[in-house]
């Protein structure tokens, strides 16, 4: 067995974790919903379920991004794939950013805000 196939098999598993992750985080993201809705009558479970959902998508995410990276990198060295990548990076970046933003509800510069009291950032 060579190299490339060894980590061609790596990128597959890589990939593989990243699937499951977003399938049984999102099945998690979902029973846990329905928990609340059943059980605890929460009032902002729906809130709850989105911020969830994002989080397991952006996990997903990295774990995916990582198995194109050892595939560009290692197993398919080509300029095409190079460029393939650059563009599945940055839409993972914005959609990470845009994830991020619908999560915490604010964009990621004000976040020093939240929990302030005074005018200004913290430097202590």
């Amino acid at each position: 067995m060579s190299y490339r196939e060894v980590f061609s098999h790596v990128v597959e598993v890589v990939e593989a974790v990243g699937a499951t992750i977003l399938v049984v985080g999102g099945l998690g993201a979902f029973a846990r919903y329905a928990y609340e809705i059943l059980l605890k009558r929460g009032a902002d479970s729906f809130g709850d379920l989105r911020k969830n959902l994002g989080r397991v998508i952006l996990l997903g995410l990295e774990v995916l991004i990582i198995a194109d990276i050892i595939r560009t990198i290692v197993v398919d060295q080509s300029l095409e794939n190079v460029a393939v990548l650059g563009i599945i990076v940055v839409i993972r970046v914005v959609l990470s950013f845009s994830l991020e933003v619908e999560i915490d509800g604010m964009w990621p510069w004000n976040r020093w805000r939240v929990g302030s009291d005074r005018s200004g950032p913290d430097v202590s």
